[in-house]
């Protein structure tokens, strides 16, 4: 059976974590959760994820948090009048893998104290960061980096998602020592077929990189 739970995070926002995420649930047939949506409630993350997956297996649990406006989640909590708890986030129960995309890059606030990665340390998984390549993104994928290690946030590596720069990926690489957990390619329009692709082209080295962290679980 597989157990293996994973948290996608992104160096951004509109990085391409929801894509990557579909990817993963494809490949290894796993469940997904989004513990806090951000606006779009009518055509959300996990009902993208859905579309874009064909395996017969994954169930998507519901959010923790489901709020109406498309900014960062404490300010789109505050307009909703709530205020979002870590202490009310759980890993929901499943004999499934298990897919978890956050709410944009780890440093972005949930309310007036905590981050998402307070919520990364609090589910205690290990993480795929996603990075996109634009000028920029070799800092901002260093300083995710850098800022999981400071806190033992185990990760099992980086996923390149969009145009290829294969300079940047190198150096990024090279200076973390992350594998590449594989390569998503700029795509005019994402269908279940191009999901299957990327996944299938994933499949060979993932479990290679999550074969480690799996006796955490």
């Amino acid at each position: 059976m597989n157990m293996t739970k994973l948290i996608v995070a992104g160096i951004g926002t509109e990085i391409g974590k929801t894509v990557a995420s579909a990817v993963l649930v494809e490949a290894l047939r796993a469940d997904y959760w989004k513990p806090i949506q951000s606006g779009a409630l009518g055509n959300s993350d996990t009902d993208t994820v859905r579309r874009l997956v064909s395996n017969p297996t994954s169930y998507f649990h519901a959010e923790a948090y489901r709020l109406t406006q498309p900014l960062s989640p404490h300010a789109a909590a505050e307009i909703d009048g709530i205020s979002i708890e870590l202490a009310t986030i759980s890993v929901p129960s499943t004999h499934n893998a298990l897919i978890i995309e956050l709410a944009g890059g780890l440093m972005v606030p949930l309310n007036s104290h905590d981050l998402n990665i307070d919520l990364v340390q609090k589910l205690g998984l290990p993480v795929v960061l996603v990075s996109r390549n634009y000028l920029g993104s070799i800092n901002h994928t260093l300083l995710s980096v850098d800022v999981c290690r400071s806190r033992s946030i185990p990760l099992v590596g980086i996923l390149f998602n969009g145009p290829t720069v294969p300079t940047t990926e190198t150096f990024i690489l090279t200076y973390t020592g992350l594998p590449c957990v594989g390569r998503i390619g700029q795509e005019e329009v994402m269908t279940k077929a191009t999901i299957r692709h990327y996944a299938t082209s994933i499949l060979p080295g993932l479990h290679q990189f999550v074969k480690p962290f799996q006796q955490e679980f």
